[in-house]
């Protein structure tokens, strides 16, 4: 299968190989392409590539001996017979003596799953890079799924704290990322199939692109033990803990209760720490206005992960019927009803384009900052506020707004956004965007026009101005 997408990463990996002489480290959730980085990245090179199963300690290092014996050829000691290792110590300084005049990887995955049958092997590892470090060519990475585990790795108190010459968290794939993965669907399918299933690499490969948006759905999320909502129910059991203040959280959000307060009440809980920890995890995000400092109070919650809010949202008002095996009969009403999760989708996907051209410099000089803006009781919102920092204030430079509708008026837009954003500032030089699914239609030259074609595609497009 061809490897798509993730070149910063890749680049980043390719000068810690050849500039580095210290471990490195990756993670993110589950099923966000750690792998298939790491084997894209191993494509060519001398490499030990071993997953931590969790086994106790003489079993995970037998383990090992032999997937070394498999990987590096011509090792004259018997790993995966008679003479396999006896502890790390001695597994590591193999290693390091097999890679003293030839570079060679050992990648670590599911580190986590390592330290259950060895608790001390950060501080091996740190000891065993005292005795090696400057008369080795071995490079070893640590990777895994256990973010909060994985994270504190770094930590001051750990024993391999600054060792790490590269530390690099994996995230789901942007829009245009994930385009790359449907070639063969249209760009308002593309953006449909984001709204359910987000950018984790795995859910967007589901997709058969020789079908329709609606067959797939079908498939994939309306048949007794589909595979989107095992998935979904994997990440409620894996990452929030099935049963436990985390999924209850999840589900509260996933069905409007976005203000702290309205948790609290749904859950009969304090939320406070695992609100934060579901953060950590970017199952849920808070969001504040733009112009606001991260101190406010004027935030509110909602589910980041694409496929756990359409699983928690328009599909549980469905689950009983497609349990019964309804889900030719109720999958076009299910479409129907996803319209407003599409929309909130779409908004969010509008926000990361123009984060990708602000990056590119193709919204102006030093932009800072994109997200939505809203006044105090939830008033006069606005999708998406670019901020720009000239010098020591930042202003607005740039108000838009997106519509999950096949065509748009942008002059009736643009007059009720003008309306929003006379309490933003920015005066005369305040631009606009408007964003539909197919058409933006009757715009004039101040005024930028996007589409789910200009959006969910891997190609940069430039940003254009309204044709009138």
């Amino acid at each position: 299968m061809k490897f798509i997408g993730r070149r910063e990463e890749s680049e980043r990996l390719e000068r810690w190989w050849t500039t580095s002489s210290r471990f490195a480290l990756i993670w993110g959730r589950r099923r966000v392409g750690k792998t298939a980085l790491i084997n894209h990245f191993t494509s060519g090179k001398r490499a030990v590539f071993y997953t931590g199963r969790g086994l106790p300690g003489a079993a995970e290092l037998r383990s090992l001996a032999t997937r070394v014996a498999a990987q590096i050829p011509g090792i004259r000691r018997d790993l995966a017979g008679a003479n396999p290792y006896r502890d790390w110590d001695e597994a590591l300084d193999h290693l390091a003596e097999q890679a003293v005049s030839t570079p060679t990887l050992l990648a670590l995955d599911e580190f986590p799953e390592l330290l259950k049958s060895e608790p001390a092997l950060p501080g091996i590892l740190r000891a065993f890079w005292d005795r090696w470090e400057g008369r080795t060519a071995l490079k070893v990475l640590l990777c895994g799924s256990a973010v909060r585990a994985m994270f504190s790795l770094q930590d001051s108190r750990e024993p391999l704290y600054g060792r790490f010459d590269l530390a690099l968290q994996l995230h789901p794939f942007l829009p245009s990322e994930s385009a790359a993965m449907l070639p063969d669907f249209d760009p308002a399918d593309r953006a449909r199939i984001w709204a359910v299933c987000g950018g984790m690499p795995l859910h967007l490969s589901m997709w058969d692109q020789a079908g329709s948006f609606q067959d797939n759905l079908l498939e994939l999320a309306c048949r007794p033990g589909a595979p989107l909502r095992t998935e979904a129910t994997f990440v409620l059991k894996t990452e929030a803990g099935e049963g436990g203040l985390a999924e209850a959280v999840l589900h509260a959000v996933g069905q409007g209760a976005t203000k702290y307060s309205e948790i609290q009440t749904a859950v009969g809980a304090n939320p406070t720490r695992t609100l934060e920890r579901l953060e950590e995890l970017r199952l849920i995000r808070s969001v504040t206005p733009v112009t606001e400092s991260a101190r406010t109070r004027r935030r509110h919650y909602a589910i980041a992960d694409n496929l756990l809010a359409f699983h928690l949202g328009p599909l549980s008002a469905f689950a009983e019927e497609i349990e019964l095996g309804s889900g030719e009969r109720i999958v076009g009403a299910l479409t129907d009803a996803s319209s407003e999760h599409f929309g909130t989708a779409f908004e969010e996907a509008f926000r990361a384009h123009l984060r990708r051209l602000a990056i590119e410099g193709l919204l102006g000089d030093r932009v800072v900052k994109v997200g939505p803006w809203w006044r105090g009781g939830g008033q006069d919102e606005i999708d998406a506020v670019v901020l720009a920092q000239p010098e020591r204030t930042r202003i607005p430079i740039l108000a838009g707004e997106a519509k999950w509708a096949k065509s748009v008026n942008a002059n009736r837009i643009k007059a009720a956004l003008a309306a929003k954003a006379a309490a933003l500032g920015g005066g005369e030089a305040l631009r606009y965007a408007v964003a539909a699914r197919e058409e933006v239609r009757y715009g004039d030259d101040e005024t930028f026009a996007f589409t789910a074609a200009d959006i969910f595609t891997p190609e940069l497009v430039p940003p254009r101005r309204c044709a009138g």
